[in-house]
């Protein structure tokens, strides 16, 4: 395997373009808020730029930036000045108004499955690469995106979404 390391700011800019928007999607998922995913995406590429790495491959690139992305989420609502603050009500827009409903019925996921479904349906990860990178029995990812699947049914089905 040829390993890849950062050689350029031309490189730099390649591999933001390649992966900012998996990043903010899934920091989104993660905590919910624009303002707080933004600060998460800057935070992931600062770390990515600031010091440099070698990739065996792309693959591990990808892992190394979502691991991080999740990591930089925790911190965040773990941290002290975000468990005694209180978020403001945001109103999210999308392009298409299905994807503004499946967000807002993910959201109301419980925090362990927001990252399960959204590395699994929106980046196309299998459940080994999931557990791989979450650090997570196969079998646990399979358990977490079966009971995510039941609960997003629960809330398709027409439950109120505000409870």
């Amino acid at each position: 395997m040829e390993a890849k390391s950062l050689s350029s700011s031309e490189d730099i800019d390649k591999v933001i373009e390649e992966y900012s928007n998996m990043v903010y999607r899934l920091a989104l998922a993660y905590v919910k808020s624009t303002h707080d995913a933004n600060d998460v995406y800057q935070d992931v590429f600062l770390r990515y730029i600031s010091k440099p790495r070698t990739f065996k491959s792309e693959e591990h690139r990808k892992a190394w930036l979502i691991r991080v992305t999740i990591n930089r989420c925790k911190s965040l609502l773990s941290s002290w000045w975000h468990q005694k603050t209180a978020p403001l009500d945001e109103t999210l827009s999308y392009e298409q108004e299905e994807n503004n409903d499946l967000f807002e019925y993910l959201a109301l996921l419980p925090q362990k499955y927001r990252p399960v479904i959204h590395l699994f349906y929106y980046e196309e990860l299998s459940t080994k690469q999931i557990s791989k990178i979450l650090g997570a029995k196969e079998s646990t990812v399979r358990s977490w995106l079966s009971r995510a699947r039941v609960l997003l049914a629960q809330k398709l089905k027409g439950e109120n979404k505000h409870e």
